[in-house]
């Protein structure tokens, strides 16, 4: 199967063109403005170098971080209603209780508090009322809001509610898109609901980034179908990710992660991914991101969907560096893809970490003769001042004190030679593209997060309950069932609730059925 893999950075758009498991090309293209030039940039490019025809593709993966963007920089967001059914409880914290007041005023703060809602064991708290959510609807509808999450208590147990809701707007609001917080988050009421308005108000920008995205690549000739990569290393297609942007949230480092497990061979390890602006560091465990345990943040709000664990400094191969009279400061400001404009190297006026590098003599980059100004004292300085900040990441990225190699992958990784805090440093073949590959090599995931009573159920029933929702789930999202296989499984006993209650969380994984 010929596949070519895509990451869109703030950078460099990289592709690769892999045959099965063999890398035949890899390019980096500079990321645009607009992003989708960028894009068609690297799909001509990397079809160039390696000589197939456009009509030989038979699948394209694309990693973006458009939509995290979006939210970051609070641009392109739709007014969202946020609809929550648990009344009488729940009525003390309000949807959008804990977002920043500027995110909660560009989407607009519409909230509603209905009846409905489950307990933990799946025990009603109030019927749906119907004649309720009509009402709700008749409002929305005067606001004229076209996106609707909506959230219910313990709907991971029961979505039963969310869904006979999200049929009476569907009929009340045609054409409406609308979001189900128990097909996105895990239990945990407020960071659930967070995640689905936040896929709700990106809904708009996601027809609109999809559909460019496959006008690029029809525009190249290529025929073959096309996925996004998701935060967990796994892919979804053009439909479901415009269904569901909220998903792609991450996918960058992570698919770095996945690439460099891949080109090195390591599957457990840490990875240091450096790029033009930023380093991602975080662990590889099986070949996968070990995932956050906590709620993690973007764009200043609490979610609990699945992320990486993954955390990112301001340190790339276009950052500035500054002596002041407290010493050289590195970052976290960059010239990102004007590097090859404005880096003294390039006949610019900035000094970056790259004019360094090359000044060093440890790499071949433009003009060396414009860096020979900079003394050695000055350039050992600055690469200790490196070799500090990655050495801090590294050691934060840590479970035990087991020597785990580090793969150092991505463009910006000529920052790095030699052993990091004394640990092996792996660069793979590829390694200024492992991101691409890591999109081109993605599987398919399914994933199940319920609450059992184990006085009902015994233990090993609800697991091998679990483990057979998440099969399906990859199946249902395009795994070839005979290739899936259990990657993560997790059961924690909540002993604040009665029952016996346990938390099961498992995740499968399989190979992308193409036929």
């Amino acid at each position: 199967m010929i596949r070519i893999g895509i990451d869109v950075g703030g950078t460099n758009t990289d592709a690769v063109i892999m045959d099965g498991t063999t890398v035949i090309a890899g390019v980096k293209a500079g990321t645009t403005a607009d992003v989708m030039t960028g894009v068609v940039n690297a799909l001509q490019k990397v079809l160039a170098a390696s000589g197939l025809d456009a009509s030989a593709v038979d699948v394209v993966m694309i990693g973006t971080t458009h939509f995290t963007n979006a939210v970051v920089q609070r641009r392109d967001l739709a007014q969202t209603a946020a609809v929550r059914l648990g009344l009488p409880a729940t009525a003390s914290l309000p949807p959008m209780v804990d977002w920043p007041e500027d995110l909660k005023q560009t989407i607009g703060n519409h909230g509603y508090l209905a009846h409905g809602g489950n307990e933990f064991d799946g025990r009603i708290i109030s019927p749906l009322d119907e004649a309720e959510l009509l009402g709700i609807a008749a409002d929305i509808k005067a606001k004229g809001i076209n996106s609707i999450a909506i959230t219910s208590v313990f709907s991971p147990v029961s979505s039963d509610f969310e869904k006979q809701a999200g049929e009476i707007f569907a009929k009340a609001l045609p054409g409406a898109h609308i979001t189900l917080s128990s097909e996105i988050g895990r239990i945990g009421l407020l960071e659930r609901e967070n995640a689905a308005i936040m896929n709700a108000c990106l809904r708009d920008l996601s027809a609109h980034v999809i559909e460019a995205f496959r006008k690029a690549i029809t525009e190249t000739g290529i025929k073959g179908r096309f996925y996004l990569t998701q935060n967990d290393g796994t892919l979804m297609d053009a439909a479901f990710a415009e269904k569901f942007p909220v998903l792609t949230f991450a996918s960058g480092p992570t698919n770095s992660m996945r690439g460099a497990a891949f080109l090195s061979g390591v599957a457990d390890a840490i990875v240091v991914d450096i790029g033009g602006t930023t380093s991602d560091v975080g662990s590889l465990h099986k070949g996968f991101p070990r995932q956050a345990t906590v709620a993690v943040e973007v764009g200043g709000v609490r979610t609990n969907f699945r992320m990486p664990d993954v955390f990112s400094i301001g340190l790339g191969g276009g950052s500035h560096v500054v002596e002041t009279d407290k010493g050289i400061t590195v970052g976290p400001t960059s010239v990102g893809y004007r590097i090859v404009t404005e880096a003294l190297i390039f006949g610019g006026t900035t000094l970056t970490t790259s004019d360094v590098i090359v000044a060093a003599g440890r790499a071949e980059l433009g003009d060396r003769s414009k860096v020979a100004h900079l003394t050695a004292d000055f350039i050992a300085r600055t690469q200790d001042k490196i070799t500090s900040m990655l050495e801090d990441c590294v050691e934060r990225s840590r479970l035990s004190p087991d020597p785990l190699p580090v793969i150092v992958v991505g463009g910006g990784s000529i920052l790095v030679d030699g052993p990091i805090g004394g640990l092996e440093v792996i660069k793979p073949n590829h390694f200024a593209v492992a991101n691409a590959v890591g999109a081109a090599i993605a599987q398919v995931s399914g994933e199940v997060d319920r609450v059992y009573s184990l006085a009902e159920i015994g233990r090993d029933e609800a697991l091998n309950d679990a483990k057979q929702r998440a099969t399906d789930a990859a199946v249902a999202a395009g795994a070839l069932r005979e290739t899936v296989a259990i990657v993560d499984v997790e059961d924690v006993p909540l002993a604040y609730l009665p029952g016996n209650a346990t938390r099961v969380r498992v995740k499968a994984v399989g190979e992308l059925h193409v036929g």
